[in-house]
Formats: structure tokens, sequence, C-alpha cells
């Protein structure tokens, strides 16, 4: 079995051994990453638990179902995310108090995932294991969330979709920005960077600004830069200390707008390298042999989960993928979405990309015309965290029992025959022995159509808009 296979089973569901759930966790045991977890291990499993409002997010039934199997094979889990970069002034998951909140709101607790629910880089994204890189692509080093840089393994738990800077947000991202520290993310995001960072490459246009006066809330314009960048003087004028821009995209959704800034295309090209290198940065943290990838490719939304809304998917579900190489894994999904027809009404339609064939997250997620949905995988083949060259592999349903209800295994009769015997569930004693009272027989033909292909219903319907015309 190459590293490079990637297991797939599709969204079809219908029986109890077909169900989402289920097959994720057949294609979890058929890529071998059971074999990555021993006894005792502490093993990581990396989630997005999605922004303040969003809906597109996993269900925690996933990482639930996941922790469950791995605490069979002798696994102490944990499920994990991180701080973000302040790139919305208004973000729900800035800080571990925030985070834990959003979490929690949005169904990722203890209680629901059987095992701790943690913020792995700390209160304000601080805590993190600094990994050399020298055979990065661009980023030589790489700031990996404590927590999971002291895991004994890692689960990648992948919810894929499009990204406005990653353009895909699938395994690499997952672990390329959201395995890293706050300080990470800056890193990844060129925050300092002499070519491709904000500070270098956007060009600030103060001339824009109209005057206090002429902008009433223009509080905003110096509160959207956490670290004080943005500045009104005396004059009345805009002034942006951007040599010190650390990248933390607050102002992207401010000043981009309002004509203040050109955000530079060269720097979301430049990011989505850096993911793949971040990426590897996290395998070499953890090990490289104990690191795995699980993409579920559903609610495949435009944008990622760190948006405040969740907008139409951009085409069906695709299905449930597992694999040990990031890479292949990213590109078999990027593959499956390409070969589908785009969802009605979705941005691919939108922007004509809905064809088989075309190039769904270019045209439906990408910021700027000319972003790549390839970009971090061509970059992860480059520099050897996995390759793009992969075997899919269907998965054949496991076996029904194996997903039962495990806390009571028996079926009806033992469950539930005596207690029904002892509490009336349904009243024998009532109408006869029929229990309920109810009409024996009604015209259910007649309430079965349409309105408009029921003739009897449009000429009722015809007579009183004639009496009422009267």
């Amino acid at each position: 079995m190459s590293d490079s296979t990637v297991y797939y089973m599709d969204a079809h569901s219908e029986s109890t051994e077909t169900a989402l759930a289920a097959k994720m966790i057949t294609v979890f045991d058929a890529a071998g990453l059971d074999e990555m977890i021993k006894p005792n291990d502490i093993v990581a499993i990396k989630v997005h638990c999605g922004e303040w409002n969003n809906s597109a997010y996993l269900r925690p039934l996933y990482a639930r179902q996941l922790a469950d199997r791995i605490k069979e094979l002798g696994g102490r889990p944990f499920v994990c995310d991180t701080t973000t970069s302040s790139y919305s002034p208004w973000g729900s998951r800035t800080s571990e108090i925030d985070i834990l909140l959003t979490a929690e709101r949005n169904g990722y607790s203890s209680a629901t995932l059987g095992c701790p629910f943690i913020c792995a880089d700390g209160f304000i994204g601080t805590s993190d294991f600094v990994v050399d890189i020298p055979e990065g692509y661009l980023l030589k080093e790489a700031y990996v969330a404590q927590a999971i840089a002291a895991a004994d393994a890692l689960i990648a738990l992948t919810h894929f979709k499009g990204h406005s800077m990653g353009v895909i947000g699938g395994a690499l991202k997952n672990l390329g920005i959201g395995a890293q520290s706050k300080r990470g993310k800056f890193n990844v995001h060129m925050g300092g960077h002499p070519t491709y960072g904000l500070g270098a490459a956007g060009v600030f246009h103060p001339e824009n600004f109209k005057g206090k006066a002429n902008t009433p809330d223009w509080e905003i314009l110096e509160d959207c830069c956490p670290f004080n960048l943005y500045h009104i003087n005396e004059n009345d004028e805009l002034e942006w200390e951007g040599d010190k821009c650390a990248n933390c995209l607050g102002c992207f959704g401010v000043m981009g707008p309002r004509g203040l800034m050109d955000i530079p295309p060269v720097q979301f090209d430049a990011v989505d390298a850096a993911i793949a290198d971040a990426c590897l940065g996290v395998e070499k943290a953890v090990g490289r042999d104990k690191v795995g990838y699980i993409n579920m490719a559903l609610d495949v939304s435009p944008r990622c989960d760190c948006a405040n809304h969740a907008d139409v998917p951009i085409v069906p579900h695709l299905g449930v993928f597992a694999s040990k190489d990031a890479v292949a894994i990213d590109m078999a999904c990027v593959d499956k979405a390409r070969e589908a027809e785009g969802i009605k009404g979705s941005a691919a339609e939108m922007m004509e990309a809905h064809h088989a064939g075309d190039k769904k997250f270019e045209a439906a997620a990408a910021t700027f015309h000319g972003q790549s949905e390839v970009t971090s995988i061509n970059t992860g083949h480059e520099i050897g965290l996995g390759s793009r060259e992969y075997e899919l592999i269907e998965c054949e349903p496991d076996s029904p029992e194996r997903f039962r209800f495990p806390y009571d295994t028996r079926p009806s009769r033992q469950r539930f025959g005596e207690r029904f015997e002892k509490f009336q569930v349904f009243p024998y004693d009532k109408h006869d022995g029929k229990g309920f009272n109810r009409l024996d027989v009604v015209d259910l033909e007649k309430v079965k159509h349409h309105y408009e292909d029921s003739p009897e219903i449009t000429e009722v319907s015809e007579s009183v808009h004639a009496d009422g015309d009267d």
C-alpha cells in the first residue's frame, strides 16, 4: 500500500453501514490510519469548529465517531482547533476564551465528543513549537500549535470546501494554517515579508480618505488593526505604518472596499505555497509516520468555515476520503469536484463554472482571477510532502453490526418486551382493540395530488374566485 493511495467512499447512504459517519471509519481503517495509533497514545484530532453563525462546518458527530474509534484502539483522543489571526475586527475565534465559546455553540464540547475539546495554541495563540523546514519552498520554519506538536499522533479531520485565500480548504490548509499558532499564521500569511507581505506589496491610498467629518464610522479605520498601525493624524489624514504589518488580515474587509488599500494577488499566491510548507512542518513536529488525513467532502461551500456565513454548496456531496498523504487526498478531492456538475443557484453556476470539467474552486472560491486551486498541492509535491499522483481505491461498506447503537446491542423484544407490558405504550384496551379514535377509511387519493394537477380542486378554486369577483 503506497502512502499516496487514497481510500474513498461516495456520499450515498441507505443503511447503517453506509451512513457517512460509518464510511468515515471504514476508510480510516482501509487507509491504515488505525495502525498509527498505539495503546496510550495521545491523539490530536484537528478540526475546524466553525466561525460564529457559520453552518457548513463538520457536524461534531464525525469527530465523536473518530474519537470513539481511537479509544477502541487504546488511544487517548482530544479534539482541537487553534486561535485565528484577527482576520476580521469581529472574529469569534481569536482567543482561547472566544474559540471555546464558539466551539461549544457549534456543538463541540466534551459532552458531545466524549473527549476534551481544547484550544491547541493557548490563550492568545503563542503556545507553539518551532520546527525548522530547510526543504520548504518558501518558509524555512513553522510555528506549530503546542498541543498538536506534543501529541503522539495526529488525524486531520477536514471539511473539504473552498477558501477565499487558499482557493481550496482541504487537508493541507487544515494543518498548514489551522495547526499553526497565531505566530505561525502570521508566518504563513507573509507578515513582514519583504516581497509578498501586505506592507511590501500592498498599495495604500490615503488620498481616498475624505476626513472624519465625511466618514461617520471612521473609528473602524483605526480599530481594525490590533497592532495599532493605522492612524488619523492631526491634519485629518490617514496614515499606515506598513513596514510593521503582521498580515493579520484584519484590515482586508475594511480598507479594500473603501478604496484605501489595493490587496496584492501575489500575496495570496505566496500564502498558498506557504500552506504546504507549514503542513510539512506539522508532520515533522508530530512524526511523518504519525499523521493521517480524512477529508469529508460534504456541504462543499465556496467559502471556508472561518466565514461567518455559509453559501450554497458549489457541488453535491463528493464523498469521504482517507490517506496518509495530504497532497494526494486534496488532489483527489479537487479531481472529484472538477468531474462533478455544479449545483444550480450556487456560486459555481453564477460564475458559469458549473459544468463537468470546470475548475470549480478557481471560479467560485478564489478572491482574485488567476488564483490556482492547485498551488498548495503542487508545492507539497515539490517539497516531498506528498504526491499529486495517487491511486484512488473505492472501499466496500463494512458490516452493519459494527455501526449499530453500541450501548445496548440486544434486539427490540429483549430490550422492551417487559417494559412495554409494564407501561402501556399502545392502548390495546381502547376502541375495540384499534387503540385510537380514527376513521376506518378516507379518500386518500383526493389529497395526494398537487394543486395544479387536481381537476376537482381546481374547479372548486375557480368557483370560489368567481364568487369573490362578484
